[in-house]
């Protein structure tokens, strides 16, 4: 399975390093040196990284055969995409990949079946789950500690405990994408996770 794990940004300097916007929350093994990674376009790879470092909090990178300024700046807005094994699990136990959340089936604490997760909104705050309902309308579900109880992935389910007006006729619903986000907006994870696929994978936040 393939993630995007982030997206070039403009040349730095004169020896070939680039910027890159992260969407991966495991840089340090998906932005390795030595890892090689796809491209989209696909014309501009594979990509070898070669060396990776901070700098004023951005992180910069150099690609084997890319030794100049006008060779990195190509590059830019270029996507690199990283081959992650569908079963692997990200280190925290308490995070997921988007694809394992993808479909699986939404219900209360005593399990009233709210609908299924269709999509993983990464927005700066937060996560949240897109709910398909029954009726086909959708819910949006924030996914954080306080609302979502558990996420079985042998059951295949997330278990929700939603306060008032979230879930019933007050909350706010958006019905067969009429209500979607305008063009652009929000973090897809890409390719997917994305929905990686961002290729981040999503962790339950605070409700603060």
């Amino acid at each position: 399975m393939q993630l995007v794990v982030a997206r070039i940004g403009r040349a730095h300097g004169i020896k070939g390093e680039v910027t890159v916007e992260v969407r991966t929350d495991e840089p340090e093994l998906r932005l390795a040196p030595g890892a090689v990674l796809a491209t989209d376009p696909a014309s501009a790879g594979p990509l070898t990284i070669a060396s990776g470092r901070v700098h004023s909090g951005r992180l910069l990178l150099r690609f084997d055969g890319v030794t100049g300024r006008d060779g990195a700046e190509a590059l830019r807005n270029t996507l690199l995409i990283a081959d992650v094994d569908p079963d692997e699990l990200p280190e925290d136990e308490d995070e997921f990949y988007d694809h394992q959340l993808i479909d699986l089936d939404v219900v209360t604490e005593d399990g009233t079946e709210v609908g299924r997760i269709t999509e993983i909104s990464h927005l700066p705050s937060q996560d949240l789950f897109i709910v398909e309902r029954p009726d086909g309308t959708e819910v949006m579900i924030p996914f954080v500690a306080e609302i979502v109880a558990e996420i079985d992935l042998e059951e295949q389910r997330a278990v929700i405990t939603p306060p008032p007006g979230l879930i019933d006729d007050r909350a706010e619903i958006a019905s067969a994408r009429d209500a979607a986000e305008p063009a652009g907006s929000g973090e897809s994870a890409e390719p997917a996770e994305g929905s990686d696929g961002s290729g981040d994978p999503a962790q339950p936040g605070d409700a603060s």
